[in-house]
């Protein structure tokens, strides 16, 4: 059995992808096993009768560990495609990313059937500073087709010493011929939290919830406030699209920054140790302005908790369309020199006992971002939680497919910020939801969820 110790992390880390996570560390303990049937002791006899004539009878000496590592990925990615076993060298890998500091690039990648393409780059790192472009589909690195390789396997090609080299064959839309960019590794650091003022407006974009990211959030609430004039400042655009997700104690807290009081978010699982409630104390550090959340089909796992958390407050407007779908919980347990493994053990629920799982959140007001007419037969839409193989099911309820995740480099073509913008102003074209307002407390949640139980892009 396993015996809870902390809560860690909530988000999109090393191989998740699109799909974000929300996780949990646990040790592995004996305290309270349950004896397996007869039958399941026969199946193990059988595993290893089999691992005992591939290792001696197979045309090629076989290595032995990988056979075994094969077989434990293979019973744990049966479960769900969040569930993972992870080898020692990813483990250190995902502990990394969640520090949001490693040595690479400095892009956001996702995989898409097969496909390797550029979330965005990240500011000021040499993918930035060599011109690759949010939508660049990489084919090879160092010469090698990303054809068959799985997302960690290209990311780790693309990671490596600092100021060593590596080269991209990038197929750009709109462009005929491919793309050659040589790059130097450096040291890349990647921010939290990137803040900017919008007029009379504070725009603050969480790109993803590490340990610097409540912190981050509250220099950019502070920085804005400041620039505009607490007396002038007639609002905040909080951007969470093709956010991943993060550390789910983050996403506690940057819910907890704008709520007065009431619950954040809870967990249900098999076992009681996994149900939690983590509820909002007192302090708005926007002293009640008005607040707007941006989000897209990328938008998955921690993310959404603070999307659920803040629309089912009415604390904010929701606007742009339907998010991810990511609402369960994974445990990380260490397994000590072998790594670690990563294993779905609840779902999550917003403040009215909704679950999000394979339904993503809803936007109070929906707008679909304009895409340039060069890149619409380049795009495709984010088909959510709903679309990935052997997910868990919504329970009650039907399972909703994910939206766009395009999102324009330039602000003044940026459909769905303008919205934001607008609807501050007192603008509401099309709206559907009023502007809006303070924290108030959502109506009771169920004694039991709604949705009873039966993820960020790797950055290289």
């Amino acid at each position: 059995m396993m015996r809870k110790v902390s809560l860690v992390l909530a988000g999109a880390i090393m191989g998740a992808g699109l799909t974000g996570l929300a996780t949990q560390t646990q040790l592995l303990s004996s305290t309270s096993a349950v004896a397996a049937s007869a039958e399941v002791y026969r199946s193990l006899n059988l595993f290893g009768d089999i691992f005992e004539k591939i290792r001696t009878d197979y045309v090629d000496k076989p290595d032995e560990q990988k056979l075994i590592e094969a077989a434990i990925n293979g019973m744990v990615s049966s479960l769900d495609p969040h569930s993972s076993y992870l080898d020692a060298k990813s483990f250190r890998e995902m502990d990394t990313d969640m520090r949001g500091q490693f040595g690479g690039l400095g892009i956001e990648v996702t995989m898409e059937n097969g496909v390797l393409k550029v979330a965005k780059p990240i500011k000021d790192t040499p993918a930035s500073k060599a011109g690759i472009l949010a939508n660049d589909i990489i084919r090879q690195i160092d010469g090698q087709e990303v054809k068959g390789l799985s997302l960690t396997q290209a990311v780790d090609k693309m990671r490596g010493l600092i100021n060593t080299q590596v080269t991209l064959k990038i197929e750009r839309p709109g462009k005929t011929d491919p793309l050659d960019f040589t790059l130097t590794r450096q040291t890349i650091v990647v921010p939290a939290v990137e803040d900017r003022v919008e007029g009379d407006i504070g725009y603050i974009r969480i790109g993803t919830f590490s340990e610097q990211t409540y912190d981050g959030l509250r220099k950019a609430i502070e920085k804005t406030t400041s620039e505009i004039g607490a007396d002038k400042i007639k609002g905040y655009v909080i951007d969470l699209r093709n956010n991943r997700g993060g550390r789910l104690d983050q996403s506690v807290l940057v819910s907890d920054a704008f709520l007065e009081r009431g619950k954040i978010v809870s967990t249900r699982g098999r076992n009681a140790e996994e149900t939690q409630v983590f509820n909002a104390k007192s302090g708005d550090l926007t002293k009640g302005k008005p607040v707007v959340v941006l989000i897209n089909g990328s938008t998955a796992s921690a993310a959404e908790i603070v999307s659920g958390a803040l629309q089912d407050h009415k604390r904010a407007t929701i606007i742009g369309t339907r998010s991810f779908g990511k609402g369960s919980v994974q445990t990380v347990i260490p397994l000590g020199s072998n790594g670690g493994l990563r294993l779905t053990t609840a779902r999550y629920y917003t403040p009215s006992g909704n679950s999000i799982q394979a339904r993503g959140i809803t936007p109070d007001i929906e707008v679909q971002q304009d895409i340039p007419p060069e890149l619409k037969d380049k795009i495709v839409d984010n088909k959510g939680e709903a679309a990935l193989k052997g997910h868990l099911k919504a329970g009650e309820g039907e399972e909703q497919s994910g939206s766009s995740s395009y999102v324009p480099n330039d602000p003044k073509k940026d459909t769905q910020l303008i919205a934001a913008i607008d609807l501050l102003h007192g603008v509401k074209k099309d709206a559907t939801a009023a502007a809006p307002k303070p924290a108030e407390a959502p109506a009771p949640a169920p004694a039991t969820p709604a949705a009873p139980a039966a993820p960020e892009a790797p950055k290289p």
